[in-house]
């Protein structure tokens, strides 16, 4: 986005596993990796993938360049002439498969699957996570907003609050692509396309000698975007009926004020008077806009107390992802190459959710076609073949088996997507526009209860007989031989 190399936009250990894998002669041999989180953020019962355009493009620019191999050399590793210029003719020759952005996902599925030589799925590894951990983490939070204010304008106003430039931006694509309605960034704007909307800060308010002569040199100067911002003194006292005098000069001109923005205070209180002060006026379509560091439940706990806004600016809250500010996502081994074939491997931990799930793997939302809803996500081991013949298939809780039914009519939508073959992309990156349908669709396909922002219904993410008894197996073969944890 910027034009910087970002193939050092990694942690050093993937650099020094892969020279240790170039001297060991390992460099060469295949590996898969699954990247997903363990935990749904922020109390939620799902997640909004995002991320994929910025992998993808990530990808596609990897070179180590002069100025990166200079630098590697310099490091205290002393590393071998030859592995550096082993490393200025790398590229990424690999397999992705990703789950789409906007899909709604769920704690231990897979969200991408990297097969690639060692040498190149370690590399990746941190810029990936990256990337997919802070905008699905947006996203996310962006869609637990929307749940609160489905019918309201929701508009992102993170970007001073954000954790440096590319945060805000990313972080504002991740917001709209989960349902808002544009973001106050420009440069955001201009990269993905969307919407940019703003009014104006307390400071125009304050350089005047009055309010009233503020508002009337910003109606004169952008007469078809008035929004005016009303609490720098008084909001009712002056602020509201200065911004009504506005108004109504405006009409004199054949204009219409769009709105007023409410940024301190009680905001329930100030917005159900402020329109009662707009309609009395005869300003009914006038827009009341508020801010002030709200949240999904700030908002909701204002919709309860009869505020009357109409349009909602979320900054800080959202940006930073205040309340969880980390996905907490992972990227493990899954299978590694032995003797051309790939063999499953596990990583064991005294914390059960920490134990991988091995294997290369689907994933399928399995569809009830009578309800038209997901009952449940299920992965199974690639070679499984009973959900593609159609065959009924056994859905059962992975830590409590006993838990099970079986589901003989579905329907099985795939959701992991081939992204590059062998180094080359196959993939068409969709638009914005797209991705919000997408994500619309998406929602469509649950029921309420796992949607609600406060105590969702946990939905079943379940594993194949065949792909759980395997897990079971290489449990108990490793069982006490220890693994580090991360």
């Amino acid at each position: 986005m910027t034009g910087e190399n970002l193939t050092l936009h990694t942690d050093k250990y993937q650099i020094n596993m892969m020279y240790a894998h170039w001297k060991g002669g390992t460099y060469n041999e295949k590996t898969v990796f699954d990247l997903y989180f363990r935990k749904l953020p922020f109390g939620n019962g799902f997640a909004v993938c995002a991320g994929l355009e910025r992998v993808v493009r990530y990808i596609q620019s990897l070179t180590f360049g002069e100025a990166e191999l200079a630098f590697l050399a310099a490091q205290e590793e002393d590393y071998d002439s030859a592995f550096l210029e082993e490393l200025g003719r790398f590229s990424f020759t690999g397999t992705l498969h990703a789950i789409p952005e906007g899909t709604i996902v769920f704690a231990n599925e897979p969200l991408l699957r990297v097969e690639a030589r060692v040498f190149e799925a370690q590399l990746i590894e941190t810029a990936m996570l990256n990337f997919v951990n802070y905008q699905t983490l947006i996203a996310t939070k962006a869609a637990r907003i929307k749940m609160v204010a489905p019918h309201d304008g929701l508009l992102e106003f993170g970007t001073r609050r954000a954790q440096e430039a590319d945060a805000a931006i990313w972080g504002a694509r991740a917001a709209y692509l989960a349902g808002f309605d544009g973001t106050s960034n420009l440069r955001a704007g201009m990269l993905f396309g969307m919407p940019v909307s703003g009014t104006h800060a307390h400071a125009w308010v304050q350089f005047h000698e009055s309010e009233e002569e503020a508002f009337m040199r910003y109606a004169n100067a952008l007469p078809n975007q008035v929004t005016l911002l009303v609490d720098t003194y008084d909001t009712l006292r002056s602020g509201v009926p200065n911004a009504i005098r506005t108004a109504k000069a405006l009409e004199m001109q054949g204009k219409k004020m769009k709105g007023i923005r409410l940024d301190s205070g009680d905001l329930a209180y100030l917005s159900a008077e402020a329109r009662r002060m707009l309609d009395e006026a005869g300003l009914a379509d006038v827009k009341i806009v508020a801010s002030n560091d709200l949240d999904e439940h700030i908002i909701a706990e204002l919709k309860a107390q009869g505020a009357r806004i109409d349009i909602w600016g979320i900054g800080t809250q959202l940006i930073t992802a205040a309340d969880h500010p980390a996905l907490g996502g992972v990227y493990k081994l899954v299978a590694r190459e032995q003797e051309g074939q790939y063999k499953p491997v596990i990583k064991i931990s005294g914390n059960p959710e920490k134990v991988t799930t091995p294997g290369i793997k689907s994933i399928y939302r399995m569809i009830n076609p009578a309800s038209g809803k997901a009952e449940a996500d299920y992965i199974a081991l690639q070679a499984e073949s009973d959900v593609d013949e159609g065959q009924p298939i056994k859905l059962f809780d992975p830590i409590h088996p006993q838990f099970n039914k079986i589901m003989r009519e579905y329907i099985a939508m795939p959701l992991l997507r081939p992204i590059f073959e062998e180094g080359e992309l196959v993939y068409q990156l969709p638009e914005l526009r797209e991705i919000r349908e997408h994500h619309r669709e998406q929602l469509s396909l649950f029921w309420p209860q796992y949607l609600r922002k406060l105590n969702p219904e946990k939905y079943p993410v379940d594993l194949s007989t065949e792909l759980w008894e395997l897990k079971r197996d290489l449990i108990q073969r490793y069982q006490g031989q220890g693994a580090e944890e991360e």
